[in-house]
C-alpha cells in the first residue's frame, strides 16, 4: 500500500509540475542586453542581475552558453564579446545592427560542440540584409575567434529572426522575412553547414513600406509548431501561423489587429497564449496584450499597461515567466503566470530590478 501511494504521489507530482520546469534550458540561463544589463537564471527563482556585461545595444542581442549554462560569448549583431567580456578576435564589424529588433541569433553547429553560427539582420530593410558568421571556440585558448564573417543569405529583409529544431531533432531551421514581400525564408543548418537556398513561404501580410516598417519580431512556440510575428507600421498587427518542422513551411495565418506600433511577441510555456507589446501611434500608451489561441475564435485581452513611454521585446525566461523590455528603465516588466488566461496572468510593470543597469527595447533571443 505504501509503495502504491508513493508512485501515485510521484505521478501526481509529474503531472502537476509547473510550466517553469518545462521551460528549463541551461543554454538560455544567461542574458545580456540593453545598457550593459544582464541576468542569470537558476531554477524557478527570480533571476539575479549580472553587472559584468560590456555590451550596449538599443534592441537585439544573443548569448551562447555551453550545455552546463556557462557563458561562451554574446553579441549585439555588430560586436562579439567572449566570456572575458572582451571583443573576440575578429569579432568586430558584423553587419547586423544594435538598432535592429532581432539583430542577432546564435545557432550551434549540429555537428560540433565548438562551432556556432551568428545570424544577423540589418535595420529598416537596408541592403546588408540577412547574413551569418562563424564562431570557432577551439581557437584563442578557448576564448573563440570569428574566422568567417558576414556571408550574405538574402537582402533586403525585415528585422526578424527565429530558430527552431528540425523535426529530426538534430538540424535547426533559421527563419527570417523578406522585405517588401509576404515571404518567410527558412534556412536549414546541418552538420554540413548552412544551406543557402531557403524554403520560401508566401503567406500572411506584406512586410513593406517605409524602412521603419521593418521593425518587429518573430517567435516560435515552445513546441515549435506555431510561429508568431509582429508588424509595426502601417499594418499594426500580430499574426500567428502553423509551422512544419519537417519542411520549413509556414502556413495558416491568423491575424490580430489593429495594434499601433506592434513590437514584441512571445508564447506562453504551454503554447496556448501569445503575448504582444504595442506603443500606440507615435508612442502613445504602451500596452501588453494576450491572445488566447484555445477557443475557435481566439480571444484578445489587454493584460497591462506600462508607465514607460515605450516597451519592446518579450522573452520567456527559464523560470517560466515572460519578461518585458522597457526603454531606458532600471526595471523589466514581468508576466508572472503566462499560462493563465486574461488578467490572471498577472503583469507587473516594475517587475524585476536590473541592479542599477537599464533595459532598452531588446532582450536576447534563443533557438527553440
Amino acid at each position: 500500500m505504501q509503495r502504491l501511494s508513493f508512485f501515485g504521489a510521484l505521478l501526481l507530482a509529474c503531472c502537476l509540475r509547473p510550466a517553469a520546469a518545462q521551460a528549463q534550458a541551461p543554454e538560455q540561463s544567461i542574458w545580456y542586453f540593453g545598457g550593459q544589463a544582464g541576468l542569470r537564471f537558476e531554477g524557478t527563482a527570480a533571476p539575479t542581475p549580472l553587472l559584468d556585461g560590456k555590451m550596449s545595444t538599443y534592441e537585439g542581442s544573443a548569448v551562447a552558453t555551453n550545455k552546463q549554462g556557462q557563458l561562451l560569448f554574446y553579441t549585439n549583431g555588430e560586436l562579439v564579446y567572449n566570456r572575458k567580456h572582451e571583443v573576440m578576435l575578429n569579432g568586430k564589424g558584423l553587419m547586423g545592427s544594435k538598432s535592429s529588433a532581432q539583430s542577432a541569433l546564435i545557432v550551434p553547429d549540429p555537428g560540433s560542440g565548438n562551432v556556432f553560427y551568428i545570424f544577423t539582420t540589418a535595420p529598416q530593410g537596408t541592403s546588408n540584409g540577412m547574413r551569418y558568421s562563424v564562431v570557432d571556440m577551439t581557437r584563442e585558448g578557448g576564448f573563440g575567434d570569428v574566422p568567417r564573417a558576414n556571408m550574405l543569405l538574402i537582402t533586403p529583409v525585415a528585422e526578424k529572426l527565429a530558430a527552431v529544431k528540425h523535426k529530426n531533432g538534430r538540424d535547426i531551421w533559421v527563419i527570417g522575412h523578406r522585405w517588401n514581400s509576404n515571404a518567410f525564408v527558412a534556412y536549414l543548418v546541418t552538420a554540413d553547414g548552412v544551406e543557402t537556398k531557403p524554403v520560401l513561404s508566401n503567406v500572411g501580410s506584406m512586410n513593406a513600406g517605409p524602412g521603419r516598417n521593418a521593425i518587429g519580431t518573430i517567435k516560435f512556440s515552445p513546441d515549435g509548431r506555431k510561429l508568431a510575428t509582429s508588424i509595426w507600421r502601417e499594418s499594426n498587427k500580430f499574426e500567428v501561423f502553423d509551422f512544419d518542422a519537417a519542411t520549413g513551411k509556414v502556413s495558416n495565418p491568423t491575424s490580430f489587429g489593429t495594434y499601433e506600433e506592434a513590437y514584441g511577441v512571445e508564447f506562453s510555456p504551454d503554447g496556448t497564449k501569445v503575448y504582444g507589446t504595442c506603443n500606440g501611434k507615435g508612442g502613445g500608451q504602451a500596452e501588453i496584450w494576450q491572445f488566447d489561441l484555445t477557443p475557435k475564435k481566439p480571444a484578445a485581452v489587454k493584460i497591462g499597461t506600462s508607465a514607460n513611454r515605450k516597451i519592446g521585446s518579450l522573452q520567456l525566461g527559464n523560470d517560466g515567466r515572460i519578461y518585458v523590455a522597457r526603454e531606458d528603465n532600471p526595471f523589466l516588466g514581468v508576466i508572472q503566470n503566462p499560462n493563465a488566461a486574461g488578467l490572471a496572468c498577472k503583469y507587473v510593470d516594475d517587475g524585476l530590478k536590473l541592479g542599477g543597469r537599464r533595459s532598452k527595447l531588446g532582450l536576447p533571443i534563443f533557438a527553440r
